[in-house]
């Protein structure tokens, strides 16, 4: 099943609860995913590497104004963003752990044979190659920069 029909399921489920969050939520992802086939100018429907960075960057943009909100005192819209990354979130894959990826990156960087921060975007490549949408690329880089130190 594609996650555009996913989607479309949720949002009827999140209509009959009555969830006002989960279709805020819900409605974006098909707003983006809507966006992302129309801006290829095709009728095909997007890649799943697509769909993943695309429910990615959805995350990253509401942790990023819920941090903004919490840093402001303002709770009450600090909450609201982060009930809709849950649901986001419900849509990727398993997120890795710290100490797996670790381990991944590591092992990436034993065989490609990088040693110091100027092998960091080598490293980056690959490791986001490997990856995919089980960790967040910050995540990796901070870990990339501290095992190339």
């Amino acid at each position: 099943m594609s996650l555009a029909v996913k989607i479309m399921d949720e949002i009827k489920t999140a209509m009959r609860a009555k969830d006002t969050v989960a279709l805020e939520a819900l409605r974006a992802i098909k707003s983006e995913l809507l966006l992302a086939q129309t801006a290829s100018g095709s009728k095909e429907e997007i890649s799943a590497d697509e769909e993943i960075k695309l429910l990615q960057r959805l995350v990253k943009t509401r942790k990023e104004s819920a941090r903004i909100y919490t840093e402001q005192n303002r709770a009450d819209l600090a909450e609201p963003e982060l009930a809709q990354v849950a649901v986001i979130e419900k849509f990727l894959p398993a997120q890795l752990s710290e100490a797996e990826i670790e381990e991944i990156i590591a092992k990436i960087i034993a065989d490609s044979g990088a040693s110091g921060i100027a092998s960091m975007g080598k490293v980056m490549g690959l490791a986001s190659a490997q990856l995919g949408g089980t960790a967040e690329g910050k995540t990796i880089s901070t870990i990339v920069k501290k095992l190339l130190v």
